[in-house]
């Protein structure tokens, strides 16, 4: 699974609206509403890295109220989390 980190910068008035748009894309599995330099982050999560291609410019960067994005393509994941829940199989 490749997963990429989207930065958004949208129109204040629309965030909320931006965001519901973004999270009903398929390939993006959550969108949060940030403080800083951004206003959004999406997870973009797909089989193949042609997919990219499609989510991100095809479809998050034309929802109307988009000012920019910067991606980032993760190389590796690392979660407390992820292998709790690894080592509790079978238990």
């Amino acid at each position: 699974m490749i997963t990429a980190i989207v930065m958004i910068k949208a129109d204040v008035d629309r965030i909320p609206e931006v965001a519901e748009a973004i999270a009903e894309i398929d390939g993006v599995s959550e969108v949060y509403s940030v403080t800083g330099g951004i206003d959004l982050i999406a997870l973009v999560r797909v089989r193949r890295h042609e997919e990219l291609a499609d989510v991100i410019p095809g479809r998050v960067n034309r929802i109307p109220g988009i000012r920019s994005s910067d991606t980032h393509i993760a190389f590796n994941a690392y979660s407390r989390h992820d292998l709790q829940a690894a080592f509790s199989l079978g238990l």
